[in-house]
This record gives C-alpha cells, structure tokens and sequence, in this order.
C-alpha cells in the first residue's frame, strides 16, 4: 500500500493511485487463477473413485497413485474406508504396503499421523504391524510419545493375550521412556474387565495410583460397571463410595450403570429414587440424560407399572427433554404388552412421523392389537412404512397366519412407503 509521503511526493489523488493498484492486483488474480486449478478439482475426483471402486487390486493401485494427494491422505474417512475394504478381501499385504509407505512420506514425521497409521492397523486385526510401528518411530524421525503409546496399547488389548498386554505395559514405556497417564490405566482396566479378570483390572488402579496416577471418574465407572455385570454389587458399591471419599463425583455414564444394574434386579423404584435425585443434583445440563429416563420408563414398565412409566415419561417431557428412538420403542413395547393399544398407536404415529421405526415384532404386535379390539381404521392409518422393514413384516406375517398377511399387505400404508428409504 502505498504511503501518504508518497501521494504527496508525486501529487497523485489517492482515488487515481488506488484504482490503479486495485486493477493491477486484479489482473495479476485473475492470471494465477488461470494457471492454478482449484483443489477440489483436483482431489474430489479421486475421493469419489476411491469410494465407488469395488476391485481390491485397483483400490490399491489407486490410493497408492494418489499418496501424495494431501485431501486423500489427510481425509480420515477414505482412508479407513479404504483399509476397512482390503481387510474385508483379506488383501493384508495390500494393506502393509500402503502404511509402510505412508510411513516414508512427509506426514510419516508426525506423531498424530502415525497414531492414525497405528489403529487402521489395528482395525485391520494386524496387532503385530501396529506394535511394530509403535516401536520403529524413531527410525522415520518421528517423536515417541505417551500418545502414540496409548494408541498402540488399545491395539493390543484387543487381541487379549494378557502376557503380552502386561509387557508392553511395564517393558515397553520402560525401554522409550514412556511416562503412562491415566489414558493408559483406562484402556488396560477396560480390557481386563472385558475379559473377565476383575481383580486384576482393580490392581492395576491401585498399582497406578502407587505410581502417582489418579484414576479418573473412567475409571472408576468402567470397574463399577464390570462388578454390576457380574452380580457383584457389594464390591460395585465400594467402588463407588472409595470414588466419593476420594473426591471424584460419578458422572452421568457412572448414574446410569447403577441404574440399569437396578432395573435388570427389577428394583424400579429404586432406580426412580436415584433418578430423582439426579433431578435435585443437576450438575450438567444433561444430568440426567436420555438414556436414564429411558432405563427407568424400562423399569417401571417390566414390573408392570405402566402407569408410573407413564409419570416419568412426563417428566421427561417437562424437563425439556424430546423423546428419541430407543424411549419410543421401550414405551410402545411395554404398552402392547400391557394391552394399551390406544396410547402405543398415538405414540407409534408420532415416532414413524419423525422417520423413526419401532421394531418389526413391536409393530406386529401393535397390529395385533388393534384387529383384535376391532379397531381397524387405526391399522390402515399407520404412517408410511420403510419399504425394508415392510419386507421383513410381510414374511412374519405370512408366518403367522396367511389370510390376515394378504389382508395387511394391501393396507394403504404399506403402498405409501418411501422410497427414499430402499436400499
């Protein structure tokens, strides 16, 4: 930009001297956008091959040509997509050529890239590959870090070979100098509940924590929520007042494992206890949240209080809350099976009409229903049906009983259905 010195050195207006520099700016654009394309010229045709090429050998061929296409590396969903496809032809050496690769390149020097490269080997199933990338970081001149760490540990655990998981814990952050964090207990506690070795998952938090590793409210809820799965409330319980005394206050998720724990010992009123407690306490705006009214509405429903499903069901509608897929099916299920055919029909219209479908058997069940209280304007006035699980209906039907298929199937709303929904 021009200064005022000089608009006052060559007498020149400013107006004059700014409409020539604009249009020479404008000239010298329009000149490079001549000779630049735009990216997405460039990269979007590759995406769009990527996904609609269903030959293995040319997917390979086709992502190795464009290795060096930043939106195609860079984007994670073609390159999981990509991976997820060859494992599925079981072409792994397609796969460790493309990685390996990928290691050699530019991105190879950053941890994030290769944290990425390490889980599309573990979603692959090719743990050894993942373990191996982990440790050879130094070699393409990328930096080790607790987090590349922890990626290659979550790797691992999915193969449960306890021996090697425990080696890779102590050996392995040994060797590189690897300071753990509470990530790292969380993902071995996990994978010890998973496989059912829960003292083990509890020693482990009282090892780390010897270490200077405060376990988190993850942690606690993941072995609270394994004692609960395994019938032992007593040690869950104990879990959960050591987190309190320890000053870690359970979260919605850590609310929500007790709850379910309740209600599956049919222990509704309990669990509607907790609940209302979780109303007085609020300490997030989702506290509580879907999934815990939907636990209780399951509760009451099992033990046949359908009228205080109903209660809740309210409450859940005066605190601000809209119903989604799963308290529709729970309420519709538990009305049928309660014989109130009326309200679950109100409730199914309203939840088809936001393109959310009951199950096949609950939607049987609600037609049912309906024949048998006689009410046959109410079966024909469903809202249209997606044409797939129309299919699925029409074959449990026929199971069923023949005449009464025949006569559904030519219901109008099994011929409005949308076709947007066929696949």
């Amino acid at each position: 930009m021009l200064s005022l010195r000089l608009v006052r050195r060559f007498g020149a207006t400013p107006h004059i001297l700014a409409t020539t520099a604009i249009a020479s700016s404008v000239e010298k654009a329009s000149s490079v956008r001549s000779n630049v394309r735009k990216p997405s010229e460039v990269d979007e045709p590759a995406l769009i091959k990527l996904k609609n090429e269903r030959d293995p050998e040319k997917l390979f061929n086709l992502f190795k040509a464009n290795a060096h296409n930043r939106v195609v590396v860079e984007n994670r969903f073609a390159f999981e997509d990509t991976v997820s496809r060859l494992a599925g032809a079981g072409r792994f050496d397609y796969i460790e050529n493309l990685l390996e690769h990928q290691k050699t390149l530019p991105q190879g020097r950053r941890e994030g890239f290769v944290v990425r490269l390490i889980m599309l080997y573990g979603r692959a199933g090719m743990t050894k590959h993942a373990v191996n990338t982990f440790c050879d970081m130094h070699l393409y001149g990328c930096k080790r870090t607790v987090k590349s760490f922890n990626a290659a540990l979550k790797v691992l655990t999915q193969s449960r070979d306890l021996e090697a998981i425990e080696s890779f814990l102590s050996d392995i952050s040994f060797r590189f100098g690897i300071e753990l964090d509470v990530y790292s207990i969380n993902i071995v506690i996990k994978a010890f509940c998973e496989m059912g070795i829960l003292e083990k998952a509890y020693l482990v938090m009282v090892e780390m924590e010897k270490l200077g590793i405060t376990p988190d409210v993850i942690t606690y809820t993941t072995l609270i929520a394994a004692f609960y799965k395994a019938n032992r409330p007593e040690i869950a319980n104990g879990l959960w007042n050591l987190m309190v005394s320890k000053g870690c206050l359970p979260n919605v998720a850590t609310f929500n494992v007790r709850i379910q724990f309740l209600v599956s010992k049919g222990r509704a009123w309990e669990a509607n206890k907790l609940l209302a407690f979780m109303r007085r306490h609020k300490k997030f705006p989702e506290f509580p949240d879907e999934v815990t009214y939907n636990l209780v509405i399951k509760g009451f429903c099992r033990a046949g209080f359908s009228e205080m499903a109903m209660r809740v069901y309210s409450a859940f509608h005066n605190e601000g809350y809209k119903p989604n897929q799963k308290i529709y099916q729970t309420m519709i299920h538990y009305l049928c099976e309660a014989g109130d055919f009326d309200l679950a029909y109100s409730m199914c219209k309203d939840c088809m009409q936001k393109n959310w479908f009951p199950s096949v058997h609950t939607i049987y069940n609600l037609l049912e229903g309906l024949r048998k209280d006689g009410k046959h304007d109410k079966r024909t006035a469903v809202p249209k049906f997606m044409c797939v699980m129309m299919n699925q209906m029409q074959i449990k039907l026929l199971l069923f009983d023949t005449t009464e298929a025949l006569h559904l199937a030519a219901a109008p709303f099994y011929m409005t259905k949308k076709v947007k929904f066929c696949f």
